[in-house]
């Protein structure tokens, strides 16, 4: 089948296939997405489809195949999900946890990796450029730059580090690592 034949036969029975797959799955999406994924395959095999030879057929099945193999990891993943009980209960959040991820999101995303790489992951200047793939200058500018600006968005607050809840080092305490 060329590419011709192929796009008529798409144009031809996609709507119907769909039609087909919904009345099977009881799902209108999940019939679109599957017969999607078979066309696709189809195409992929065009050049083996025999116009005469049913591939509206060939197409159909693919398409049940899939929804069915969905079904069985979805199933598979709720079984799973089952055995694993309910999730632990976690505490909230710390308040000052609160505030400092509040400020931590006001920095551009290049300061607060830094800070959050630096500070609260306790990597080295070097680790941290390393990870960032961003040169030891820039990521102590970006570590500087961010200070600053958490101290300015801290300020007048709990965590405000005029009033010594940062140590003399400038990492934050264990309070706010949540």
């Amino acid at each position: 089948m060329d590419e011709e034949a192929f796009d008529a036969f798409y144009a031809g029975s996609v709507g119907r296939l769909i039609g087909q797959l919904y009345a099977m799955t009881g799902d209108r999406a999940e019939a679109q997405d599957v017969v999607q994924e078979a066309f696709v395959r189809a195409w992929e095999h065009r050049h083996r489809l025999d116009a005469d030879g049913a591939p509206e057929a060939w197409v159909r099945t693919v398409a049940w195949r899939l929804a069915v193999s969905r079904w069985r990891r979805v199933r598979t993943a709720l079984s799973f999900a089952r055995r694993q009980g309910p999730p632990p209960n976690v505490p909230p959040p710390d308040t000052h946890h609160v505030l400092l991820v509040q400020a931590l999101r006001q920095l551009p995303a290049a300061q607060r990796r830094a800070i959050v790489l630096h500070h609260l992951c306790d990597l080295e200047v070097k680790q941290v450029a390393a990870e960032t793939n961003c040169p030891v200058g820039t990521i102590k500018a970006q570590l500087s730059r961010g200070r600053a600006a958490l101290a300015g968005i801290l300020a007048d607050t709990d965590l405000d580090p005029r009033a010594g809840r940062v140590s003399e080092t400038g990492r934050v305490s264990e309070v706010e690592h949540g």
